[in-house]
């Protein structure tokens, strides 16, 4: 399915039909390797295994890249945390922002089945890879939860905590570059009080250089889980 995006450059905007051929998840994919072992403790504490290696690719259904703004989990323990992207195009590379949401009780006894559980949102514009590229490591991502009505920080943190797109790419592709086609997410930050679900996320990705945000705004709709 093709995904209509919006490019916005320094001195344009225009249309983006992204036709996703392979979606790829970096799990553990920190620079910062305090910042990563807290996020192994974090899953650690919910049941989930220690990582054999790190970063961790897992491949997921490129048909659950989503702009929607809604996302179905069955029960309800899911829940979303914010990641950059990177998305490569007609040969050129697009930075954007989504939401790894996965179901935290299926990860328990398998990481890569829960990746595949649960939609992936991103947000409907991107920016060209090369005008962040210069101050990448200035990027913010942030995320809020709502749980029970009441909004929160979930996460923050620049993505100087995480692999440079250059490293995240050469070790998935043992190259340069990455297919078209391809949607990458590269990592994300420690969750402010703990991994927790919520009825509604949203994340922003801040350049603060250039003085621009991507945001992403979706609501969970909880499933019965029967049987």
């Amino acid at each position: 399915m093709l995904l209509d995006l919006t490019v916005r450059s320094l001195n344009a905007e225009t249309g983006l039909r992204f036709d996703p051929r392979a979606l790829v998840i970096a799990g553990w994919a920190g620079r910062d390797k305090e910042a990563m072992e807290h996020h192994i403790r974090e899953l650690e504490a919910l049941g989930v295994a220690r990582p054999a290696v790190t970063p961790t690719y897992y491949r997921v259904s490129a048909a659950r890249l989503t702009t929607a703004g809604t996302v179905e989990a069955s029960g309800e323990q899911s829940s979303g945390e914010v990641e950059p992207l990177i998305l490569a195009h007609d040969g050129r590379l697009y930075v954007g922002v989504g939401s790894d949401h996965t179901d935290r009780e299926v990860e328990t006894y398998g990481v890569a089945v829960s990746k595949q559980m649960c939609d992936k949102p991103i947000a409907a514009e991107v920016w060209p890879f090369e005008e962040v590229a210069p101050h990448w490591d200035s990027l913010v991502l942030r995320s809020w939860l709502t749980r029970d009505g009441e909004r929160t920080l979930y996460q923050e943190g620049t993505v100087a905590n995480l692999l440079r797109p250059a490293d995240v790419i050469s070790r998935l592709t043992g190259g340069p570059a990455l297919p078209d086609g391809t949607a990458l997410f590269g990592g994300t930050t420690p969750a402010i009080g703990g991994i927790r679900p919520g009825e509604r996320f949203e994340c922003e990705l801040e350049d603060p250089v250039l003085s621009r945000r991507l945001r992403l705004a979706y609501e969970v709709v909880t499933l019965p889980v029967v049987g």
